[in-house]
């Protein structure tokens, strides 16, 4: 399926509000594995290719260029539509009519943009402040008209919630809609009651965000459905697991001097080999070479 196939039905799906599973991948060996599992889009997540990419946290600190390469990468080495995160726009009104266009010729399939002030932070850490209404909505309504298609996807986020309620968020959320985004993300609500506001009170299809250990209820993709929500994204879930892994993993090794076994807690290098298309550059090469 080509790009413009993929994103039409991921924007056919999002409009129809018929709900969407997206894990968070942060590489390519990730968002390979994640491809393969059958999931509706994947999440390309700032926080996860700042920890991977940067060794660095959520604050801003990762660049367009960065982001943009990562998201070309990943889009381009999967056949899922690809969300991926572009923070704040990286700047100003010019800067997200710069971004949009990047990440679109990237083959992304939806774009996401927040209200932070900038530098941003992850949106699970204290201290997140917000820029005036007016100036975000403005930043949408250039971001929509930059796209050169309608099935290349607007989400606006905002991070009202924490420091200035759940009604200023969900107002922020609804001129946002107004404003043009296709779908509408308030960040962090802190229970169930105020997801079920988010997608009663906002004209929209609404995202919600699946962070363990963050400050909203961690709730099934089932029960997120049922909340009508349209999008639900588990951004950080298999960078957590694979980071808890890698501690134990290394701490053995260390130990007792020798990995695990390959098996339930460990691939061979042959899956490995298998997963990343080795197999077929080995068929090609016997192929031409004989």
């Amino acid at each position: 399926m080509s790009t413009a196939e993929r994103r039409a039905t991921f924007a056919d799906r999002v409009r129809a509000r018929a709900f969407c599973h997206a894990p968070g991948v942060y590489d390519m060996v990730s968002a390979t594995v994640a491809d393969t599992v059958g999931f509706d889009a994947l999440y390309m997540s700032g926080y996860g290719i700042s920890a991977s990419h940067l060794g660095l946290p959520d604050a801003g600190l990762a660049s367009f260029t960065e982001m943009l390469d990562r998201a070309r990468t990943i889009a381009g080495g999967t056949q899922t539509p690809l969300i991926a995160d572009a923070d704040t726009g990286f700047g100003g009104l010019v800067n997200v009519r710069h971004t949009v266009q990047g990440y679109e010729q990237a083959g992304v399939a939806a774009i996401q943009l927040e209200d932070q002030d900038f530098p941003k932070k992850c949106g699970h850490a204290a201290g997140r402040t917000v820029i005036p209404t007016a100036e975000m909505v403005r930043k949408v309504e250039v971001a929509v008209e930059s796209r050169t298609s309608t099935d290349f996807l607007i989400i606006a986020r905002t991070d009202a919630r924490s420091s200035l309620g759940i009604d200023e968020a969900i107002a922020r959320g609804q001129a946002y809609a107004a404003a043009g985004a296709d779908v509408v993300f308030v960040e962090s609500p802190e229970s169930e009651d105020e997801f079920a506001r988010v997608v009663a009170e906002i004209d929209a299809p609404v995202l919600a965000n699946m962070v363990e250990g963050g400050f909203s209820p961690v709730l099934s993709a089932d029960r997120l459905a049922e909340l009508g929500v349209t999008i639900g994204l588990f951004p950080v879930t298999a960078l957590l697991a694979v980071t808890a892994q890698l501690q134990a993993v290394y701490g053995r090794l260390r130990a007792d001097g020798i990995g695990p076994t390959p098996g339930a807690d460990m691939r061979s290098i042959s899956d490995l080999h298998g997963l990343m298309g080795l197999d077929e550059v080995q068929q090609f090469e016997e192929r031409w070479n004989d």
